[in-house]
């Protein structure tokens, strides 16, 4: 008989990708679809969740035709973006683009909402109130948009959304729950308060399942369409960043996650949460362990809108080797990537990006070596604040697109002072393969499934490049603080002028 194999499938901000391992975790094959996204105004981000199916579609296609067979599949699983949920009417209609995690039009309702209930939203839900989250977006729904939020019947998070395609299940993992911030950190049920803040009946929401739980099986449409064995088992799965921290190998306390993806994460286990205004918590797919986050806005969508905008003739490799020719520091060239307005440590939706500091002798080259590096400052913006909160950590696993740079993954560690292991497998859709073949009995558990997760490289700190970057966090934050004032007004004036 032929081995039987297991299905991840990851909705990314820019891409939908489908990765299918064995049961020793040896990756098969991958394959990936684009996803667009809609930016209607400033500040709003969205995508067409018929758009997530079409490229579900057209990456299943692409693993048939480069050999997989379907019928060797045994279980299947998904992952996304946190914070991102469909809203459908009595009729299972879409009512509008979904919004996503990264878009900041709900930041009146971010400030009305900590004004009027912080203290107890955060109580609740474990987690501040920001514009990340579909609860203030629920809030801006029902001012902008009333007529769309008084049809609202059902809310799906992005990945369930799209696994109900599949099986017709209706049900949600427990993290992407707390993603929605509606659900109640106590009790693990939804909160009936937050839900009357959101101006919803907890109705219209799916049940709580664990990630490792089977939802169905592939129905005969869905087969039809995907090419997949009708009856093929389906898990839940989870959030992505819980997905890729888990097959990074953050599997217990003391190592910590980075990511380099359209937003990077910095991430940690922890036995218990311990709720705070400036860490995020969630549920880890670990049994009994959640994990703290921390994370900045702009990524490898800073470094997409710099190809596009100034480096389109040589593209992210081209940018790459320019890059390489910049001594550490960019001989004082700055650059805050606040594109999107910024998460941790600020929390404020109004800082804009920078380069600060140039001059004469600044080049191409320069501005490609600051971003990589006003990324990485950003990423240590982030640690500090969990080191602050006695979470910090000394080794950590690194994942995402970034990684593909051996200059970006060295100046993470330098800048960061941590040591960086670089996992041969670690994005979100071989976590949801994991995923799939824990829920269908091919690992007995997470320990079991954390066996095929292997270390490829490992990087430490160069002590003359961690010395300029010392002084150089110094000032990126300096600069940052000095510039808030200035960003805020920008962005008043912008929107007076509109």
């Amino acid at each position: 008989m032929s081995e039987p194999l297991l299905l991840g499938i990851d909705l990314g901000a820019g891409s939908l990708k489908s990765t299918v391992i064995t049961g020793a975790g040896e990756v098969v094959a991958s394959a990936s679809a684009p996803v667009e996204t809609l930016v209607p105004k400033p500040g709003h981000s969205e995508q067409d969740p018929a758009g997530w199916w079409v490229a579900l579609v057209a990456s299943l296609k692409s693993l048939w035709e480069a050999g997989v067979d379907p019928d060797r599949v045994v279980a299947l699983s998904l992952t996304a973006g946190a914070h991102t949920s469909v809203l459908e009417d009595e009729a299972g209609e879409v009512l509008r683009p979904a919004i996503m995690w990264n878009d900041a039009r709900s930041g009146a309702q971010v400030t009305r909402g900590r004004a009027e209930a912080g203290t107890e939203i955060l109580k609740r839900s474990g987690n501040r109130i920001s514009a990340t989250w579909t609860l203030p977006q629920l809030m801006w729904l029902a001012d902008e948009e009333p007529d769309v939020h008084a049809r609202i019947r059902s809310l799906t998070p992005a990945k369930d959304w799209l696994r109900r395609k599949l099986d017709g299940s209706r049900a949600t993992d427990l993290t992407d729950a707390w993603g929605i911030m509606l659900a109640d950190a106590q009790s693990g049920g939804w909160s009936d308060a937050l839900c009357e803040m959101a101006g919803i009946r907890t109705a219209v929401l799916p049940a709580i399942v664990r990630s490792t739980d089977a939802t169905g099986t592939v129905t005969e449409a869905a087969a039809a369409e995907t090419g997949l064995r009708a009856g093929t088992t389906v898990i839940c799965g989870t959030s992505d960043t819980n997905a890729e921290t888990y097959s990074a190998g953050m599997t217990r306390p003391g190592i910590g996650a980075l990511k380099l993806a359209t937003a990077a994460t910095v991430s940690t286990l922890t036995a218990a949460p311990a709720f705070s205004d400036d860490v995020i918590h969630y549920p880890h797919l670990v049994p009994g362990h959640y994990y703290a986050i921390t994370a900045t806005n702009s990524c490898a969508s800073a470094h997409r809108w710099l190809r596009d905008a100034l480096f389109e003739d040589i593209g992210f490799d081209g940018m790459d080797r320019k890059a390489q020719t910049v001594p550490a520091g960019s001989e004082g060239l700055l650059f805050h990537p606040y594109l999107s307005g910024e998460r941790s440590p600020y929390w404020n939706p109004d800082l804009r990006a920078s380069f600060v500091g140039l001059g004469f002798a600044h080049k191409a080259a320069h501005m490609c070596r600051a971003l990589y590096e006003g990324v990485a400052y950003s990423l240590r913006d982030c640690l500090e604040v969990l080191r602050q909160r006695g979470m910090g950590f000394t080794t950590a696993r690194l994942v995402g697109g970034g990684t593909r740079s051996a200059l970006w993954r060295q100046t993470i560690a330098d800048v960061t002072g941590l040591t960086i292991e670089v996992p041969e497998q670690g994005d979100a859709s071989f976590g949801a393969a994991l995923i799939a073949g824990i829920g269908a009995g091919v690992f007995s558990d997470t320990d079991d499934a954390a066996r095929a997760i292997r270390v490829g490289e490992t990087l430490h700190p160069n002590p003359e490049n961690a010395s300029v970057y010392e002084t150089g966090f110094g000032l990126f934050r300096a600069a940052a603080q000095a510039l808030t004032g200035v960003n805020h007004d920008l962005v008043a004036a912008a929107r007076g002028a509109r």
